[in-house]
């Protein structure tokens, strides 16, 4: 047997590169599988395939090159999306709050560190500093429950600022401190430094920025020079004898008000850092990791545990104490406390910059022990972090009793239906004419994407005839139509793109049923179609004329009334009851039923509508009795992380295959809070997987259970 070890470590450059752009590629597949932050998933895979591990890559220059930039970039970045008008409404709080998590965490691990750990003075005030930053890990989540502009949530942002900038100002400190005396000279010189630093980044580089972008207009000089004042900053910053991420966060504070969150350059930006340099960074980190000592003995968790929960517990005190002192509901101390307990980007960039200090006799202020803990640390908070923050905006939810509005201020009714089958088109656009309002000319849009491949112009030219059908199908309606062939890689992001080019309202689609094409319940691009976008989405499954439904059954789970898509679908489902002049009947626990009852009554007093409690959403299956051959089965289900999700709504593709199956079918995934869900960050990937590997273990052995049974 050929001895592979001899051609490890890899040392070829453009190997190494090809071996890191598979892990940049596969990494958050797999990290989505196991259900870990992309974060640790980056570092792990360092870990895995470092010379402490695998030893499959030799961490050449290229991982120095590329970690410094990404440091950076990890500390721009946190700057640069920081919600800049929130931090200005509660600025008077946000010190009050900055302050308290800054020193109560800094205080309690340092401490910890100090008196239960053993580690010497300096190791302890770093630690401090890293337990004092935080990372908003969990702010995607207050976006999808509609919560951005509440007090807490405005709080928990500015104080994240904060702290961060007085962590990075302490580290500037410690290291100034390593490097020579702490007499009153070496202060004075260091506070002055600070300050003409920071006079001289807001006095010039907001006048080379807007000098600049009115100036030129091209988009690849824009993104440059935006890097150029990154860079240039992080020198000035090392010149004054302070650390680089320090002037990296200084520009992106600055830059802030220039660079829209939601513009080309801001994409650009995230875009290059999250693809490469980001990734790049975090590889080089967990590279130097040393994984055999994990398995030396328990010191490694032992110093994880200890900074985990006094740095957190300092995080909570914070939060609780801010709350209090600032008369806030304890629900919003629940969401401050989530918010900014989780420790990622900001405790890496200050852990590597501690690793580059040494003692006099030349070891590292961060030893290898403390390495490994950092990072379980950050895993263990990160997980808090989601799991607190995700409460808590329930809690807020149904502590403010926000319901959907009854009646949106604007409600465009733009419907696009993607078409491929001809077969089906007609039933799909019958629906659609059935569910919109004929007071309104909006046209419907109708969709044909086809992918870019050898048969494109076959494929459009089918598209055409198919399309040219259904507007002829539409005039013999009285309704007007718009439609597009459209050429794409990949189906979901044709949909996705044209949904935001016709403004559309909701999408009104075919179900998956082409098992040679995929034999997935939700097909090729399903999911990807309902995770991208957070507008309505209907999938429909007709085995018969629409004229001939005599029913509609619609199951409706607890909390729908929260979601701001409720009475949206409703009205839908509404006029197609009223057009097909048939019953419907809803499914409901008594409270959502309540308003679903109410809404009817004054909305659609001549609906023949039915109301039957259903108390649990396990209690699905057994609807299938009640479910005819002539009866439409419509199921609303909610998108992961949604206030009225469940963790029983993820068998919803094995309930419909067993107990439903070739049943009339409609599901529908109503509205959510927040835009289009287009950015892929590590914190919100856009990418996620159907089933976690702890699902798929658990089906498996479900279904050898069965079979032995």
């Amino acid at each position: 047997m050929p001895d592979l070890s001899q051609y490890f470590p890899i040392t070829d450059p453009t190997i190494i590169f090809f071996v890191v752009l598979l892990i940049i590629l596969f990494a958050p597949i797999i990290m989505g599988k196991l259900r870990i932050p992309h974060i640790i998933g980056m570092v792990l895979a360092g870990m895995a395939i470092g010379s402490y591990g695998l030893n499959i890559l030799s961490r050449d220059a290229s991982f120095e090159l590329f970690g410094k930039v990404g440091m950076y970039y990890i500390m721009f970045l946190a700057a640069l999306e920081m919600d800049m008008e929130g931090v200005k409404r509660t600025k008077g709080q946000m010190g009050i709050y900055g302050i308290l998590t800054f020193i109560l965490p800094a205080l309690l691990t340092g401490g910890a560190a100090r008196w239960i750990l053993g580690y010497p003075v300096q190791t302890c005030l770093l630690l401090g500093c890293l337990m004092a930053s935080n990372t908003l890990v969990a702010y995607p989540i207050v976006g999808r429950y509609g919560l951005q502009r509440k007090p807490s949530v405005a709080l928990s942002v500015g104080s994240s600022m904060l702290s961060l900038f007085m962590a990075l100002m302490a580290l500037a400190a410690i290291v100034g401190i390593h490097q020579g005396d702490s007499g009153i000279g070496f202060w004075a010189l260091f506070a002055a430094k600070t300050v003409a630093l920071c006079l001289f980044m807001s006095m010039v580089i907001p006048r080379l920025t807007r000098c600049f972008l009115r100036r030129y207009s091209d988009s690849v000089m824009q993104f440059i020079f935006v890097l150029a004042i990154l860079f240039m900053s992080a020198v000035l910053s090392g010149l004054a004898g302070l650390e680089g991420i320090l002037g990296a966060f200084l520009a992106g504070l600055i830059l802030n008000r220039y660079i829209p969150r939601l513009s080309p350059l801001m994409n650009r930006i995230e875009f290059i850092g999250n693809a490469l340099f980001i990734p790049y960074f975090l590889i080089g980190v967990g590279m130097l990791i040393n994984v055999r000592l994990l398995f030396t003995g328990g010191q490694i968790i032992w110093v994880a545990a200890v900074i985990t929960i006094f740095g957190t517990l300092g995080k909570a005190l914070a939060a609780y104490i801010s709350s209090v002192a600032l008369r806030l509901p304890w629900t919003s101390g629940n969401m401050m406390f989530g918010l900014t307990s989780a420790h990622a980007a900001g405790a890496i960039a200050i852990l590597m910059t501690g690793m580059k200090l040494t003692s006099p006799g030349g070891v590292s202020m961060i030893d290898d022990t403390l390495l490994n803990g950092v990072v379980l640390m950050i895993l263990f908070t990160c997980v808090i972090s989601t799991i607190v923050t995700d409460r808590a905006a329930q809690q807020i939810v149904f502590r403010d009793k926000e319901y959907a509005p009854k009646n949106p201020s604007k409600d465009n009714e733009k419907i696009l239906v993607p078409v491929k089958y001809p077969e089906y088109a007609d039933l799909l656009m019958s629906m659609a004419f059935m569910m919109r309002n004929p007071k309104l000319k909006t046209p419907i849009v109708g969709l044909n994407v086809v992918y870019d491949d050898a048969d494109l112009m076959q494929n459009q030219e089918e598209g055409q005839k198919l399309l040219e059908h259904l507007v002829r199908h539409a005039a013999s309606a009285d309704v007007q139509m718009e439609t597009q062939v459209r050429i794409a890689a990949n189906i979901a992001n044709g949909i996705k793109h044209a949904f935001k080019e016709f403004q559309a309202s909701e999408i009104l689609i075919g179900m998956h049923m082409h098992a040679d094409k995929s034999n997935k319940f939700w097909g090729n691009f399903h999911q990807s179609l309902f995770n991208g976008l957070n507008c309505q989405i209907i999938m429909a499954r007709l085995n018969q004329p629409l004229s001939t439904l005599r029913r509609i059954q619609v199951a409706v789970p607890s909390r729908a009334q929260y979601e701001p898509g409720f009475y949206r679908w409703m009205e839908r489902l509404a006029r197609m009851a009223e057009n097909l002049e048939c019953r419907i009947t809803y499914h409901a626990r008594e409270d959502t039923m309540a308003l679903i009852t109410e809404w009817v009554r004054n909305q659609h007093p001549a609906l023949r509508a039915e109301y039957i409690s259903m108390n649990h959403w396990n209690q699905l299956p057994h609807l299938a009795t009640t479910i005819a051959d002539d009866h439409l089965f419509v199921v609303v289900t909610a998108r992961k992380g949604t206030v009225s999700y469940k963790s029983a709504q993820e068998k919803l593709p094995y309930e419909i295959e067993h107990y439903f199956n070739g049943t009339n079918l409609m599901i529908i995934f109503p509205d959510q809070y927040g835009g289009t869900m287009d950015e892929m960050t590590f914190a919100q990937p856009q990418h996620t997987e159907e089933d976690s590997a702890y699902d798929m273990i658990h089906n498996w052995i479900a279904k050898h259970w069965r079979h032995k049974n």
